[in-house]
């Protein structure tokens, strides 16, 4: 990646401290980084030209807001061929926060988040089975995500 890139030191700094802290001012950053704000300001949007940085995000509780289910849903399809039409159909369902395409039991692996059960319900009963090409779907509730961190791009 690095090289088809061409992403050096500097760049993989801003994004690691980035990732840490989006809300960082470009000074700020360029201040820990010994280079001017206006660098950062450069580099970040050569990294959003390239596809690197693909925007920024707010990350708020989901509890506090009113979803108190996250789920995990392996899906088996009846043709690995359905793939992109079934991920299609998923995609329309709001619920569904993440989607892959998986090797091992289950053809796709997606995270749903829902207000309640009721909600998870409705979801795989009125939406989720009723699309073409799923044959049958698993699904485990999440009791508490330990943690979550994002992956280290800089070699310490």
């Amino acid at each position: 990646m690095n090289s088809k890139l061409n992403l050096d030191k500097l760049d993989l700094q801003i994004i690691e401290h980035m990732m840490d802290d989006a809300e960082i001012s470009y000074a700020d950053l360029g201040k820990k980084l010994f280079v001017s704000g206006g660098t950062i300001h450069v580099r970040i949007k050569k990294l959003q030209k390239d596809g690197v940085v693909k925007g920024t995000r707010l990350n708020p509780d989901l509890k506090l807001l009113g979803y108190d289910v996250i789920a995990f849903i392996g899906i088996y399809l009846r043709e690995s061929s359905l793939y992109d039409s079934v991920a299609k159909e998923l995609h329309k369902i709001s619920e569904i926060v993440r989607l892959n395409y998986t090797t091992g039991n289950y053809s796709m692996f997606a995270e749903i988040v829902c207000k309640d059960i009721s909600e998870l319900r409705d979801v795989l009963h009125e939406k989720l089975q009723k699309i073409k090409g799923i044959e049958r779907t698993e699904t485990f509730i999440s009791l508490e995500e330990s943690f979550s961190r994002s992956v280290k791009v800089l070699d310490q």
